[in-house]
């Protein structure tokens, strides 16, 4: 008597069913989910915010700019692509965040709602934790006026979930924070600062000030952070150029990167400590992680740390990247967009995958896949 076959459709059903268990999604590498990502800082994470700001000339709406974004356009963001906050709300299966200041023209009150819930870019060109010069020239919007905008996307949240829900949808998300390079250039900048206050000062102030508006964000129902320290601007292309015939690194910048992400670090755990259980957060060392990619780059896929992909002259940094600039031919090998050492959309990737691995040598207290899960 022959034995009975199953069929291949019962097979496949049924592992289909089995697969869908949650316990599975460990084994699959599936990532937690989150309902929101909510973004402050400077034009590293910037999606166009500083598109609506009539006067400022710190915007990336033209080419070159965009080159690898969809439909090539330039939207403001200083990349060839996507930036970091991009990359991070895909891997999380959510929309790109928009601009804040995109949703508040005319007609544009459905995309608001749809936003509000999913996510919102508040992150401007320029900033700095202080409210600097750039600010009261209207060339960018400081961090305590992202979190004043912050405050009015919490109201749509309010006012669409209800207080309760909205409290645990807040609860859930993630708020990242990449700010700090604009005001260690603005001290590196100015002779008057630098007698006013010594290095050590004025980075604990930088810490402090940032403490005040995340301690505003928490209040509002925040509870998973995201915060990146500053990495080494003294490499980037621009710095490297003017420091010698050798390009080397400015040393004396990146001192002073390492003394604000100390008082970062210890201003986090006492925060966390005053705030107890109601705050996780994940402290990014970008220092650290950007160090290691330009010491040993070949293992990242990149070719070349010390130049920009778009500019012109040495290093292609002797001036900004604008629509007639030189422009590398292979993006994915360069670590440096610009001048400025704004990511190529390659880094962007490369550093976010760090931020997701499951080796802690850049991230504490947690990991980015411990901080969602927990």
């Amino acid at each position: 008597m022959p034995r009975n076959k199953i069929p291949f459709l019962t097979i496949f059903l049924g592992l289909l069913w089995f697969a869908s268990f949650t316990g599975l999604e460990a084994t699959t590498g599936k990532l937690p989910s989150i309902p929101g990502i909510y973004i402050f800082g400077d034009s590293l994470v910037d999606a166009g915010n500083n598109n609506y700001l009539a006067i400022s000339i710190s915007k990336a709406n033209y080419p070159r700019n965009g080159v690898d974004f969809p439909d090539k356009k330039a939207t403001g963001r200083f990349s060839n692509g996507k930036n970091a906050a991009d990359v991070i709300a895909e891997k999380f299966d959510l929309p790109l965040p928009p601009p804040y200041l995109s949703l508040k023209v005319l007609f544009k009150e459905k995309e608001r709602k749809s936003a509000a819930l999913a996510g919102v870019n508040f992150a401007s060109g320029g900033a700095g934790i202080f409210n600097g010069s750039d600010h009261k020239l209207r060339q960018s919007i400081p961090l305590s006026h992202q979190v004043n905008d912050w405050l009015e996307i919490r109201k749509e949240l309010m006012s669409q979930l209800g207080p309760f829900e909205a409290q645990i949808h807040l609860s859930k998300s993630l708020f990242f924070v990449v700010i700090g390079s604009n005001d260690l250039f603005a001290y590196f900048g100015s002779f008057k600062l630098r007698q006013r206050t010594n290095p050590q000062q004025y980075t604990q102030s930088m810490a402090d000030k940032l403490k005040e508006q995340l301690k505003r964000v928490h209040d509002t129902g925040a509870r998973r952070f995201l915060i990146l320290g500053v990495a080494q601007i003294g490499c980037t292309p621009g710095q490297r150029e003017k420091n010698s015939t050798m390009h080397e690194c400015n040393e004396d910048s990146n001192m002073w990167c390492s003394l604000y992400n100390e008082a970062l670090v210890k201003m986090l755990q006492q925060l966390k400590q005053e705030l107890q259980s109601s705050m996780t957060y994940t402290y990014f060392d970008n220092f650290k992680s950007v160090h290691g990619i330009i010491t040993n780059p070949a293992p990242y896929g990149f070719a070349d740390v010390t130049s920009a992909c778009c500019g012109s002259g040495d290093l292609n940094s002797d001036s900004p990247c604008f629509p007639v600039s030189n422009l590398c031919s292979d993006r994915s090998k360069y670590l440096f967009w610009d001048r400025y050492g704004h990511p190529t959309e390659a880094a962007a990737r490369t550093i976010v995958d760090l931020m997701l691995s499951d080796d802690s040598q850049y991230s504490s207290p947690l990991t980015l896949t411990q901080l969602v899960s927990s």
